[in-house]
């Protein structure tokens, strides 16, 4: 059991556990951090080489192609993860939006940080 922040989103260990790594995972919250982590290295090293390809779309929809790439990189880690269960678009959809709102949050806020910290 557990808050679903998106309906059709969800996180579903066996019960004993998965092994990722020769690690033994099998709390939800170590899951789910595992795949927050994974989400960051994908949107660190395969999103620039998407947004570099998909520039002229990027241009033409003036940069709304970024939030399929964004759902692109969600699918690419739901892929690798059979444990995280996305049942189809919509809550696909709404999934990138969380994400997206709080990395600009994350990221508005350490910009304030080194903003802060170079004036000092």
């Amino acid at each position: 059991m557990g808050i679903n922040f998106v309906p059709g989103v969800s996180v579903e260990i066996p019960p004993e556990g998965i092994i990722f790594l020769g690690i033994k995972l099998t709390a939800k919250l170590q899951v789910i951090v595992l795949i927050g982590i994974i989400l960051g290295l994908v949107n660190f090293f395969i999103k620039p080489i998407f947004k570099i390809v998909t520039l002229p779309l990027r241009i033409l929809t003036f940069g709304l192609f970024g939030f399929i790439i964004n759902m692109l990189m969600i699918w690419l880690v739901d892929i690798f993860f059979p444990e995280l269960v996305i049942a189809g678009i919509i809550p696909l959809f709404w999934l990138t939006i969380i994400v997206w709102v709080l990395s600009f949050l994350l990221g508005f806020g350490s910009r304030k940080t080194r903003e802060m910290i170079l004036e000092e």
